[in-house]
């Protein structure tokens, strides 16, 4: 990196860098708009040269070029850009070589090279000046600059952030969509295995088709529930997950989820128990988002234990928490494992044992489902294959946090 002049380095510099990287704009083409607004600034101040650009750590990204000057990167060390994000007012400077630090700037000593500038900062919405809207000329000027053209200058540099907000909210818009149809897909794999396991039940034996018709309708019942949520999100312009909080009888969820998995446990002949502690009161939880948790953790548990082995559930109060341990006595987990267990992606040492496929979404899901309640998730193991626990603690009452006081 280029040792840069600390006049030109704004306190909160390596914030207004994350800012600046979040928009995605350094080293992309050309682009129309921001080209057009160049030409507009230059029409302003009846200049020959006019920029768009932008401040990075030790150069400076030139977006829009009207100008004889070839290519698109210059040092940032004695930049006038550097220099004009000092300041949130527009940066004028009348004739460069005067200036003591500017005078060997790149462009200041080209042949041709600029002599006047001004300079209108871009302001992020949190007050980082990314860069500037600019117009140079390569003679000196002596005529004061009006405050209307520099209005006009600030405008322009105004559009310019609109259009790179604009952008940014519809990438995090479609990741957002993108996360949400990951969740809604992960979530419909479980009530699918149901129906599956259900429809081979019958198949073999026509007289448990009654007994088989409460697992099936309860199934389907969640796939169009997680349907109808990605709809109805998808069809907001913000996608954010919101909870529903209602009173809820956990031992009512443990009892329809031990009957949901009951054929999944049979198919591996594998016995699950559950230990419902007493005294334990009804809980203020979204009760889909924790029986979603709650299905995921026994699902794996299922998928990752061994034929003929068993899974134990406790459900026990602890002052004013519930703590649930989902445990079995399968692969167990190596500590690389436990450290990446609740990221997107993770591919772990452990592998299903009955070829049931894994997309290693459902514990980062999990996880955030969890801390929305204010809540605890994580794992133990002793080591490999001597079993794994997973481990949620819920607060039986959920506190809504304060909202933050905007004036």
């Amino acid at each position: 990196m280029n040792h840069i002049a600390d006049f030109f380095i704004p306190e909160n510099d390596s914030l207004r860098l994350q800012k600046l990287y979040e928009y995605q704009i350094l080293d992309t083409h050309p682009e129309d708009t921001f080209d057009k607004i160049a030409h507009l600034a230059a029409k302003i101040f009846k200049t020959p040269y006019a920029f768009v650009t932008f401040v990075d750590e030790d150069r400076v990204f030139i977006k829009a070029n009207v100008s004889p000057f070839e290519g698109n990167v210059v040092p940032r060390e004695k930049s006038l850009c550097g220099m004009a994000i000092m300041d949130e007012d527009c940066t004028i400077i009348y004739d460069a070589l005067e200036n003591e630090q500017l005078k060997d700037s790149l462009l200041v000593k080209k042949k041709n090279g600029v002599r006047f500038y001004v300079g209108a900062p871009l302001r992020s919405p949190e007050g980082y000046l990314l860069g500037t809207v600019c117009v140079a000329d390569k003679k000196p000027r002596t005529a004061k600059v009006s405050a209307k053209k520099q209005e006009m200058l600030k405008n322009l540099a105004d559009i310019v952030v609109n259009k790179l907000e604009l952008r940014l909210r519809y990438k995090n818009l479609l990741k957002a969509q993108n996360e949400l149809m990951n969740i809604t897909l992960h979530e419909i794999k479980n009530p699918l295995a149901s129906i599956k396991l259900a429809n081979d039940v019958i198949k073999k034996d026509p007289t448990r088709c009654d007994s088989m018709y409460n697992m099936v309708r309860e199934s389907v019942t969640r796939i169009q529930t997680k349907l109808s949520d990605l709809l109805k999100h998808s069809e907001e312009e913000e996608v954010q997950q919101k909870l529903s909080i209602e009173e809820t009888n956990l031992r009512e969820i443990f009892d329809s989820l031990l009957e949901s998995f009951q054929l999944q446990a049979n198919k591996k002949r594998q016995t699950i128990f559950l230990h419902y502690g007493s005294g334990i009161p009804p809980v203020y939880i979204d009760r889909k988002k924790i029986t979603d948790v709650f299905h995921n953790l026994l699902s794996n548990a299922l998928k990752y234990s061994y034929y003929d082995s068993e899974i134990n559930i406790s459900v026990k109060r602890e002052k004013d928490t519930v703590e649930i341990e989902f445990h079995d006595n399968g692969q167990g987990l190596n500590q690389e494992d436990i450290s990446k267990l609740f990221t997107k992606f993770a591919k772990l040492s452990a592998k299903p044992t009955g070829k049931e496929t894994s997309n290693g979404l459902g514990l980062s899901i999990c996880k955030t489902m969890v801390e929305m309640h204010h809540g605890d998730i994580y794992a133990t193991s002793p080591g490999k294959e001597m079993g794994t626990s997973f481990f949620v603690s819920l607060p039986l009452i959920y506190e809504v946090e304060n909202e933050p006081f905007l004036p």
